[in-house]
């Protein structure tokens, strides 16, 4: 389920079925003109990897909308919001929460989140749509989705 009005409407008649929810994560920053090319790509790249998944696992997951938080920023501010994002989710209740991100520094807080982080490597793709890449995200969302379905 995608966080349309369509489908919370779906939602609220199915939620005993949808027990997991997923929350992307993503780095935000204007003031390092230099990565901004690569923060946008990872953007990109990360929201076509959440829909993916959200799509393999229609009827069971609840696709979030996208988190952001400034990328040179005080990560243990954005650990107390994310997991009042995830208190305020799980109260639906969902039983699994699982926070999606590239960015790897938020392993070291790992151990303080409420929900389970999966951390992808990254990678920038000058086209989104080249079928190399679309391979590339089809292999890590199938990854993705075994792993999630061990949770259940």
């Amino acid at each position: 389920m995608l966080w349309t009005k369509q489908d919370m409407q779906v939602y609220i008649k199915q939620k005993e079925y949808i027990d997991t929810a997923i929350i992307p994560i993503i780095p935000f920053q204007l003031s390092h003109e230099n990565d901004m090319d690569k923060s946008t790509s990872k953007r990109e790249v990360l929201s076509i990897f959440a829909t993916v998944i959200e799509k393999e696992l229609s009827g069971r997951v609840l696709l979030i909308p996208n988190y952001y938080y400034l990328e040179y920023g005080d990560k243990a501010q954005e650990v107390d919001r994310l997991n009042r994002w995830t208190e305020e989710i799980q109260k639906q209740p969902f039983k699994h929460v699982f926070i999606v991100t590239f960015d790897s520094s938020w392993k070291k807080f790992e151990k303080e989140l409420e929900a389970n982080l999966l951390w992808l490597p990254g990678f920038q793709a000058d086209d989104l749509y080249d079928g190399k890449t679309q391979q590339l995200i089809q292999g890590q969302v199938q990854d993705v989705v075994e792993l999630i379905r061990s949770y259940w």
